[in-house]
């Protein structure tokens, strides 16, 4: 058995009530929670796991964020008077 490094972008998103929602942009619908930002990291790494497996398990492909480019764009909206 051959390992293979992935690499994968995830956002943290501070929730009003606590804790962190994280996304993992380039896995479909893969979002988990944390209290901490350790303990949503932890998460983050464990949804990513299960997500993969199901993918090799269905014979699909994996997606890959190590070509990717990652960038924020601040937008100020401007009210009409």
């Amino acid at each position: 058995m051959t390992n293979k490094t992935y690499h994968y972008n995830i956002v943290f998103r501070p929730e009003p009530e606590g804790g962190y929602t994280v996304i993992v942009p380039s896995l479909s619908g893969c979002v988990t929670y944390g209290k901490t930002l350790k303990e949503a990291k932890r998460m983050a790494v464990d949804a990513i796991h299960a997500y993969l497996s199901s993918l090799k398990k269905h014979k699909e492909p994996i997606p890959n964020d190590a070509e990717t480019l990652l960038a924020s764009i601040e937008y100020r909206h401007v009210k009409a008077s």
